[in-house]
């Protein structure tokens, strides 16, 4: 090897070497050649499939186009019209800039790139190129304005490459991922996508909210949006908008997660950490929060120049971000109430219960340590005339109901229809002393007992914590921990991150560090594993919730053990009190481990399991 002498590789194998970070599948072309079309301003894309894109793949727009004296260049290695100077590279608007794409596609396949940009007429010039010399042949062809690249034959000339490829539809559901994606980034687009002769995607454009959440239900489905809350938060130069499904529409894998940093599609640890820390609490074990979110940033805080397939960004104020990110999500989970939104669910038991959620008025209150009630309650037949007699009663103030009534029957009192009647209704009765009873405005609700008490004691608990914030006791013994140079100096630069945690740590030499303080709660936790793992979050994420995650699992656990549990009887006016405290409490739709706490049953959905109308 060392008597080689230093040659230059040959234009094709240095393009087939790039097609090799570029070109992974079928799919790989597809995502190049949409963001050209979207950099070319298109308003219709329109992609046609056949052999799962193997066979031949074709996308035409009505962008800008190329020039006939452009055409040969625009397949040539690292020649683009997007950038010009560095300066173009650390503020990239566009969404291809590495000028590659195209030469490397052509290494690999058949190619031919027809477009006009005379937008006034219908001729066009076609430019073909095939063969080991990759060499350019132009022809005039009609074409109106825009641009169509046809690739036929993907690898046919690397046949190593065409045995990784899958069966032709699992290449077309890679496709249809990366069509999904752009389509959700650029709604006022059309876009088309057809495969073997069969239209599969036909999306008009949308301009205005109503349109782009119904682009939104026909890539991500219906039952996304019928389960998703929309959020909106600027603050400075950062913008997050988009949509995020209820913590009770999570899913078995992260299938439906798309994130879009300035249009562009991102996959980043920061973002995907920043976002699973929101939904910490709140999410069943082992499943996957599901989310549309778009943020906006001044482009030159991010980079896009780090991955061949720009699907990975990195920010220059990491911390800021995932900061920005965390507390946005975090706000808009923590503020869904019993109430807003869809209050339905499926009595078959699908996948993604339906739980509606709202801000309801009123305060509430069910001690926490409140005796056992002898025998169940049961009250009158519960017609709207009762409804709102009792909404006269526990409506607005409910903390002084547990002096009312007995367990025998709710209060008599007379009816007042017109009286509001709160999102979770009035308790009919319990049933096997697991389940409340209660009946809305829409139907049927059935609660968890446990489970929604639980949530309640569990954020009171938090409050209490935010309130005197986090105590912390000496080591009698002070602890020293080995660690490596770079994380001795994250903890000097993160001190005061640290001590805010509780973590009273300093440097005791090159490579390690001394643990003085802990969190009173935390004081029978491994310290060693406790302080390295907020250290590497903190190097890679700019902030760690370690400790406040190990504290909410010692609180959840006394929240757990200081609920009302399964088979105590409740009166009326108790169960009341605990749909009341519901309706007010911070992410009351889920128990402390993301189950849900209630669920709702519209009369239709009762109609369909007794068959009625039919």
């Amino acid at each position: 090897m060392a008597s080689r002498t230093i040659q230059r590789l040959a234009t094709r194998l240095a393009n087939q070497i790039a097609a090799g970070e570029v070109v992974e599948r079928p799919a790989s072309v597809i995502k190049e050649a949409l963001e050209n079309s979207l950099d070319a301003g298109a308003t219709r894309i329109e992609v046609d499939l056949e052999g799962g894109g193997v066979q031949l793949m074709r996308v035409r727009d009505d962008g800008t186009g190329i020039a006939e004296q452009d055409l040969p260049l625009a397949l040539a290695r690292h020649a683009t019209s997007k950038i010009s100077s560095i300066d173009d590279l650390e503020a990239v608007g566009t969404l291809g800039f590495r000028g590659e794409a195209l030469a490397s596609i052509a290494s690999v396949s058949r190619l031919s790139l027809t477009s006009n940009a005379d937008g006034t007429g219908s001729s066009g010039t076609t430019a073909t190129t095939e063969g080991r010399d990759m060499t350019v042949t132009l022809a005039p062809a009609p074409h109106p304005r825009g641009t169509t690249l046809e690739i036929r034959d993907l690898f046919y000339n690397t046949p190593a490459r065409r045995k990784f490829l899958r069966t032709e539809k699992t290449e077309l559901g890679h496709i249809e991922e990366v069509f999904k994606r752009q389509a959700l980034a650029r709604t006022e687009v059309a876009f088309s996508l057809r495969h073997n002769g069969r239209v599969l995607h036909n999306l008009a454009p949308a301009t205005d909210a109503v349109s782009r959440e119904r682009r939104v239900a026909q890539v991500c489905g219906t039952a996304f949006m019928e389960q998703a809350v929309a959020l909106s938060r600027e603050s400075g130069p950062i913008a997050l908008h988009g949509w995020v499904g209820l913590p009770t529409f999570s899913r078995s894998q992260a299938d439906l997660q798309y994130f879009f940093v300035n249009g562009r599609v991102i996959r980043d640890k920061l973002v995907t950490h920043a976002i699973k820390q929101a939904y910490r609490d709140v999410l069943f074990h082992g499943r996957h929060p599901a989310y549309v979110l778009f943020l906006e940033v001044d482009p030159r805080v991010v980079d896009v120049n780090v991955h061949p397939t720009k699907h990975e960004v990195r920010f220059r104020e990491g911390r800021e971000v995932h900061s920005f990110i965390f507390s946005t999500l975090n706000r808009c989970l923590a503020d869904l109430r019993p109430g807003d939104g869809p209050a339905t669910a499926d009595p078959a038991g699908a996948e993604a219960a339906a739980t509606g959620w709202a801000a309801a008025p009123g305060q509430g209150g069910i001690p926490l340590g409140v005796p056992p009630a002898g025998g169940a309650g049961y009250g009158p037949p519960m017609n709207q005339a009762n409804l709102g007699a009792l909404a006269r009663l526990y409506g607005a103030s409910t903390s002084h109901v547990a002096d009312r009534g007995s367990a025998g029957a709710a209060p008599a009192v007379e009816p007042e229809p017109e009286a509001e009647i709160p999102p979770l209704g009035f308790a009919l009765a319990q049933l096997q002393g697991v389940y409340i009873l209660s009946e809305n405005a829409q139907g049927l609700v059935l609660v968890d007992m446990h489970a929604a008490h639980e949530r309640i004691t569990y954020e009171r608990l938090k409050g209490l914590r935010s309130d005197t914030g986090i105590k912390t006791q000496p080591l009698l013994v002070p602890q020293t921990v080995a660690v490596s140079a770079r994380e001795v100096a994250v903890a000097v630069d993160m001190a005061d991150n640290l001590r805010a945690l509780g973590l009273l740590v300093e440097p005791a030499g090159e490579e390690q560090l001394v643990v003085r303080e802990l969190p009173i709660a935390l004081i029978d936790t491994p310290v060693e594993a406790l302080v390295r793992g907020v250290l590497a979050d903190m190097q890679a994420y700019g902030s760690s919730d370690r400790v406040r995650a190990h504290e909410d699992e010692l609180l959840s656990t006394m929240a757990c053990h200081g609920s009302v549990r399964a088979n105590r009887r409740l009166t009326l006016p108790e169960m009341n009190a605990l749909l009341r405290d519901m309706e007010i409490t911070e992410r009351s739709g889920q128990c402390n481990h993301g189950r849900p706490t209630w669920v709702q049953l519209g009369m239709s959905d009762l109609d369909r399991l007794f068959l009625r109308g039919r």
